[in-house]
């Protein structure tokens, strides 16, 4: 199992010498997939994690890690001291039983809403840039979200999806317009 206590002292000095990490940035879709791929190598490391603030919980649901905060963060208007990462995705435990008006707040697009789940979205970036190494055409994606989960009864899970995608294979830059070749 994962060593989830540091010694008083230790934790300080991992703490003086950590890089800020700006989560609520990062959750309320405010930074780019740079700043989101940064998160997976401190995840990674529970002792990195627990340097930036992020206590790792047991994992109540196979498909995403939860973290204490060591200090709340307000995001969407909310306060929050817990944070669940799922794949390119990163989000925040709110109390909030009925996440509807939150995701009507933020303008979202409902996608499922019944037998007591709920999803919805909105892409609000969707742009083409080139890896700076290899010179691939590739998507930049980011999509707010808001959902419950059944392992996380009377919670709102609220945040941000980053990704880069490769363009399908009749798409991208070279891609001639509709109508001509191919």
């Amino acid at each position: 199992m994962l060593r989830t206590f540091l010694p008083l002292p230790l934790l300080f000095a991992a703490t003086a010498s950590a890089a800020p990490l700006d989560l609520p940035a990062l959750i309320e879709c405010r930074q780019g997939v740079a700043e989101h791929a940064a998160l997976a190598p401190l995840l990674a490391d529970p002792l990195k994690a627990v340097a930036h603030g992020l206590q790792p919980l047991p994992q109540g649901n196979q498909f995403m890690s939860e973290y204490r905060l060591a200090s709340p963060i307000t995001v969407f208007g909310e306060q929050t001291e817990r944070v669940a990462v799922a794949g390119a995705s990163v989000m925040a435990v709110l109390d909030q039983a009925d996440p509807r008006p939150l995701a009507r707040q933020l303008a979202l697009e409902i996608g499922y809403d019944q037998d007591g789940k709920f999803m919805a979205g909105r892409e609000l970036v969707s742009r083409d840039v080139t890896d700076p190494k290899t010179g691939e055409a590739q998507i930049e994606s980011i999509i707010l979200s808001v959902s419950t989960v059944a392992s996380h009864p009377g919670k709102t899970l609220a945040g941000c999806t980053y990704s880069l995608d490769l363009p399908a294979e009749d798409e991208g830059p070279a891609a001639a317009p509709a109508g001509e070749g191919h």
